[in-house]
């Protein structure tokens, strides 16, 4: 099962490196990572996606929490939250594929950020199975490029993940 991690850690060089290598290290795979600084510059918030059942998750957080870095983690399978991720899609816009792109832009609520004579970038933000659908909408053969920020999560209501 698919679960996000959000995870407050100290804003220092290798603390990364150091909850990479834990996965690493055991051999858990990481399928999206992002990171940034949050409100306060010496904190920052990594959501982390990844898979396993439901006792490897808990040797994950138990892991993750023993790092010196963590400050503070939490599971947002484990509450109602909102997920997004951002992707940046060049596509081969000329002719007839003009309009087409277009339309498929609308119809997924995305927004044309740059044009050019030959080419149109979409920005597209969803849920991973939104911007998966988009992209299989297309020709392949107008896909020149595509960028993906990985999964951002947020708990719903007044639960936080804050110190």
């Amino acid at each position: 099962m698919r679960h996000i991690i959000s995870i407050l850690v100290e804003n220092e060089a290798g603390a990364l490196c150091r909850i990479a290598g834990l996965f690493s290290a055991r051999a858990f795979n990481i399928e999206s990572l992002t990171v940034a600084p949050t409100e306060d510059p010496s904190i920052s918030r990594m959501t982390l996606v990844t898979t396993g059942s439901d006792a490897i998750i808990e040797q994950i957080t138990k892991q993750l929490n023993k790092l010196i870095d963590v400050i503070k983690l939490i599971d947002l399978n484990e509450t109602p939250h909102i997920e997004r991720e951002l992707m940046l899609i060049k596509l081969r816009a000329v002719g007839d594929a003009r309009e087409e792109v277009k339309r498929l832009a609308d119809i997924f609520r995305g927004r044309i950020i740059d044009v050019t004579d030959t080419t149109y970038i979409i920005e597209l933000t969803g849920t991973g199975e939104k911007l998966d659908a988009f992209v299989g909408a297309l020709d392949h053969k107008l896909i020149i490029e595509v960028v993906r920020t990985g999964m951002s999560g947020i708990s719903r209501g007044r639960k936080a993940l804050n110190i």
